[in-house]
């Protein structure tokens, strides 16, 4: 399990987290969202152990993580930002990973070969960004980490890749239990992989769910209507385009559909939230 419990960490007098807590369920797919400078990647670089927080404890597994080389061992971690791999080529690195992660796994390094199709002898800063996160990727999912934390991990790929880097990521999730935290701007994406979310706001938790739980309990609706809506109904966003007007509802979907239809609307669509 991956635990932030309190934690509060201050850059320059400003709180970057305010007593963020977050936790991961062991063998879980786990989407972290929220606007730029909610504190994302802040709460990643303490769950990677970079940062030592002002405040608050951060485990995995029940270790605390900083400076901890045990824990460290068994994270896998790809940040948005590859400038950390250096300029090394594919076979450097990957000397280097097999002599810092006692899990490397040589043959599967070998089987992802002709998955990536990238040029082992070429240095990563001569890559594309999109190449770059294919070596990244390749790398990290053969230390057979037993948490794997991705900050924007897909963008800048293209869908065929995406979809290929997610099967992976999947098949280790279903295969030994690998736990995963991944933070994306994607929502659709997230929507297809994750059963947990988090959602930040100003370096706090705003609300964590199991996907399920969400998809039972607010429900998007678009409308065309004469009638006003039932005034108890729970209206949690409501924007406008022409006569269509398209709504976040807090409530079971059938019900809420149900209650819609008793207005006697033109159009009535419930969509993918």
């Amino acid at each position: 399990m991956i635990e932030l419990s309190h934690v509060t960490k201050t850059f320059g007098g400003k709180k970057a987290l305010d007593e963020l807590s977050l936790r991961v369920p062991q063998g879980a797919v786990y989407g972290l969202i929220g606007s730029n400078g909610a504190g994302k990647s802040t709460a990643i670089r303490h769950l990677t152990g970079i940062y030592r927080p002002d405040a608050g404890t951060v485990t995995i597994g029940g270790l605390p993580v900083y400076e901890n080389p045990e824990i460290k061992s068994r994270i896998g971690y790809i940040p948005d930002d590859l400038g950390v791999l250096g300029g090394g080529t594919i076979r450097e690195l990957a000397a280097f990973y097999r002599a810092m992660y006692p899990r490397f796994d040589a043959a599967r390094f070998d089987a992802l070969r002709e998955v990536f199709c990238l040029d082992e002898r070429t240095p990563l800063r001569r890559f594309s960004k999109g190449m770059q996160k294919h070596a990244a990727f390749w790398l990290t999912l053969c230390i057979r980490p037993d948490y794997l934390v991705l900050d924007e991990p897909v963008d800048g790929l293209d869908p065929v890749m995406r979809r290929q880097i997610w099967s992976l990521v999947v098949e280790d999730v279903a295969g030994y239990g690998m736990t995963v935290l991944v933070s994306s701007h994607n929502l659709r994406e997230l929507e297809d992989i994750c059963d947990h979310v988090g959602m930040m706001h100003a370096g706090r938790m705003l609300l964590e769910r199991s996907l399920a739980e969400l998809q039972e309990n607010i429900v998007k609706v678009q409308l065309v209507k004469d009638q006003p809506l039932p005034e108890d109904l729970a209206v949690l966003h409501a924007s406008t385009l022409g006569r269509v007007q398209t709504l976040i509802i807090r409530g079971e979907p059938a019900q809420t559909a149900e209650r819609l239809a008793g207005t006697k609307p033109l159009l009535c669509d419930l969509l993918p939230l």
